[in-house]
């Protein structure tokens, strides 16, 4: 099997994995016999058994396969990259500091929270950070392996919130409900956009800026 079915196949195997066992079908059995902690151990394990051999075998691999585009990086293109990541950055840390109702590991309290700062962006932003860090990568990498690789993130941030939203829905309705109602899933398409970017947390921002310049600095020797 080349690299880049070995890579598609760990992205499957990641998502139906992730899916299946936070579902409405078989999350409650497995949280009835481990408990939450146990449920949670048991999932991030599975996670990273799929996740894991996947960087490996595309950072074995990189840039390997057809070319299948080839767009030149320069001046304006590659500013707009950087400020991109800046923004993926930005998303994560707002997202893991004000976690969304929508998480996997949300508290009945928490799915009737009322929505704020980044929720108004997006209710899913840790999903859809990942998303934009796939789809930038996207543009500078364009052989097979990369393709395979880079456009897993977006593919998988996307199907994952609607699963999410979906279970949610189902299993917490009436708290759930308002919340899904008042939040945009893709990032910048709500109403309340500039109330949420008003309203995110400036350390959220200085860490992610921050984040986003150390990585750049050291992007050629972490990541050549």
């Amino acid at each position: 099997m080349g690299p880049t079915a070995m890579i598609a196949l760990l992205w499957l195997g990641f998502a139906i994995t992730h899916m299946a066992l936070s579902s409405v079908t078989f999350r409650p059995r497995l949280v009835g016999v481990l408990g939450d902690r146990g449920f949670q151990g048991v999932y991030s394990l599975i996670a990273l058994a799929f996740f894991v051999p996947l960087v490996w075998v595309y950072f074995d691999h990189k840039h390997a396969g057809p070319l299948l585009w080839a767009i030149p990086v320069g001046g304006t293109l590659r500013w707009a990259i950087h400020i991109g990541m800046g923004l993926s950055f930005v998303l994560l840390i707002a997202g893991v500091m004000n976690a969304s109702p929508a998480s996997m590991t949300a508290t009945d309290t928490d799915a009737s929270a009322q929505p704020s700062g980044v929720h108004f962006i997006t209710r899913h932003a840790v999903f859809m950070a990942t998303a934009v860090f796939g789809l930038l990568h996207l543009i500078p990498n364009g052989f097979a392996t990369d393709v395979a690789f880079f456009s897993g993130f977006p593919i998988f941030a996307l199907v994952g919130s609607i699963h999410q939203d979906r279970r949610k829905i189902e299993t917490e309705p009436e708290r759930y409900k308002a919340f899904h109602e008042s939040t945009p899933l893709l990032p910048f398409t709500g109403r309340q956009t500039l109330r949420g970017l008003k309203e995110l947390s400036k350390l959220a921002v200085g860490i992610g800026v921050g984040v986003t310049v150390l990585v750049r600095y050291f992007h050629s020797s972490w990541f050549s």
